[in-house]
């Protein structure tokens, strides 16, 4: 039989609708006036988003009496903390986003479907997703929201053409062709100006994701190229690290902040605080910091800066009633659910979490968070179905944080424990390693790593993409008028 059926609006049931609607069709005839209830139907549970909320919560629900149906706009799941190690050649793309339908193959009561959520009906507990002609309506009696975030410009959208973030694949792609691509064309160009534009690297944002990147992005000029080139010395490359906060790694504290200043120091990184971007183009970005308005030259740029919640969070707050800040996130009750709407939770970075008192539970935006939150979104629907008591409110249980910022060198913190340099950064590998789905997966990404410590090497520098060239990517002089 097959698993869908066209409807005359051009929309798709499930195989699941159509077999509730025959049950019902044949007690009619037979005369029974039972209602839908009585006929066999397991709890349906709808999972948006196939990062760590929502895989969580549906590994979660493995052994629940449910149907649980996750609908995700990309076929694998995405190990974020990672993507900037794609960038700059460490790792392939393959070995951080294994596919979320072999993650979930073995669990029986799991369906993975593809395509992007389109509108969310809480009146009528339905989802509408489409993936390129296709329109799929889902129902539900559980929710589950977790469809993350992605990069924020703080209202400049048109800054994107020109740096690209890190929240996809896709953008790690592109950033490694323009990384690389820098190198290749700088050993082409004749004039010195355009070579210096070349070799200079902008890293907008201070946060981990930003240290991580203008780390990797030195060592990549400073040890693996540095005999490579014959015309250019990649060693003369200039990476600049920006933000308009006034330290680094904020989150991390003034003490941890200022070892990670030192040590991007000593490997060469540039870090301008207090200097906020106001311009973005080809061939350059413009800051604004005490000293008024200035013009770094520089091809390749990379945005590290912020984050704006799924606009789904949008549609969540307008029908329920709950409040939205500034980026998009949709407030929720302390049990991680809408208010008035006991049977659809939001999760991860799309969220803020009420205390219960008038205030929020302060969550960073990190994976252990997501997961979490994940965890206990199907506690709370198997205590539903069981009819027992309601768990405690969420509560985020923080694990700490780390940062690397080069080759043996990082900074954290654990439980009020401060740590750098070779332990911080064995504590690094471990914990990325621990966090990574699937055996085969932490396998190749611990030898990627070792071959990379021992050679110095990237083992995935290709670059690949159509016929057009990223902007300013070009041995051509820019134009001056």
């Amino acid at each position: 039989m097959d698993e869908t059926k066209a409807q005359g609006n051009g929309a798709i049931t499930t195989r699941d609708e159509q077999g509730i609607g025959e049950d019902l069709a044949k007690a009619r005839r037979e005369g029974l006036s039972a209602p839908r209830d009585e006929v066999r139907r397991r709890h349906q549970v709808v999972v948006i988003g196939s990062g760590f909320g929502g895989l969580f919560t549906t590994q979660a629900l493995r052994r629940a009496d449910v149907d649980v149906t996750l609908i995700a706009k990309t076929s694998h799941h995405l190990f974020q903390p990672l993507l900037y190690q794609v960038a700059t050649g460490i790792l392939s793309e393959g070995e951080i986003a294994p596919s979320t339908r072999e993650i979930l193959g073995r669990q029986r009561n799991a369906t993975v479907l593809l395509g992007e959520v389109s509108d969310i009906d809480i009146a009528g507990h339905t989802i509408t997703s489409t993936v390129l002609d296709q329109t799929r309506v889902t129902p539900y009696d559980s929710l589950v929201v977790a469809a993350g975030s992605g990069q924020s410009y703080f209202g400049h959208d048109e800054f994107a053409r020109f740096a690209p973030g890190m929240k996809s694949i896709d953008d790690a792609l592109e950033l490694r062709g323009r990384i690389f691509g820098s190198f290749e064309m700088a050993e082409l160009v004749e004039d010195e100006e355009q070579r210096a534009r070349l070799m200079t690297f902008v890293v907008v944002g201070a946060g981990p994701t930003g240290v991580e990147m203008a780390g990797q992005i030195a060592e990549l000029a400073h040890r693996t190229l540095r005999h490579e080139f014959r015309r250019i010395d990649p060693r003369q490359a200039t990476v600049i690290l920006l933000d308009a906060a006034p330290s680094v790694l904020g989150t991390f504290g003034d003490h941890l902040g200022a070892k990670a200043m030192a040590k991007l120091d000593r490997i060469g990184v540039e870090v301008q605080l207090g200097a906020k971007v106001v311009g973005v183009d080809g061939t350059g970005i413009e800051v604004e910091d005490a000293g008024g308005r200035r013009r770094i030259e520089s091809v390749c740029k990379v945005w590290a800066a912020g984050v704006s919640a799924s606009p789904l969070g949008r549609q969540l707050a307008e029908q329920s009633g709950a409040g939205l800040d500034r980026a998009g996130r949709v407030e929720v009750e302390p049990d991680l659910t809408l208010p008035g709407h006991p049977e659809v939770f939001a999760l991860g970075d799309m969220v803020r979490v009420s205390d219960g008192a008038g205030g929020q539970i302060p969550l960073p935006g990190v994976a252990p968070a997501a997961m979490q939150q994940g965890r206990y979104a199907a506690k709370v629907v198997r205590a539903r179905l069981a009819g027992q008591p309601p768990p405690a409110p969420f509560r985020y249980v923080d694990k700490g944080n780390l940062a690397t910022i080069g080759r043996m060198k990082a900074v954290g913190e654990i439980k009020g424990l401060h740590l750098s340099g070779t332990t911080a950064w064995l504590g690094w590998l471990f914990v990325h390693l621990l966090y990574l789905t699937g055996l085969q997966n932490r396998i190749l990404v611990f030898v990627r790593w070792t071959v990379s410590f021992l050679t110095r090497g990237r083992g995935a520098r290709l670059i690949t993409g159509g016929a057009d060239e990223p902007e300013g990517l070009s041995a051509e002089a820019p134009p001056t008028g």
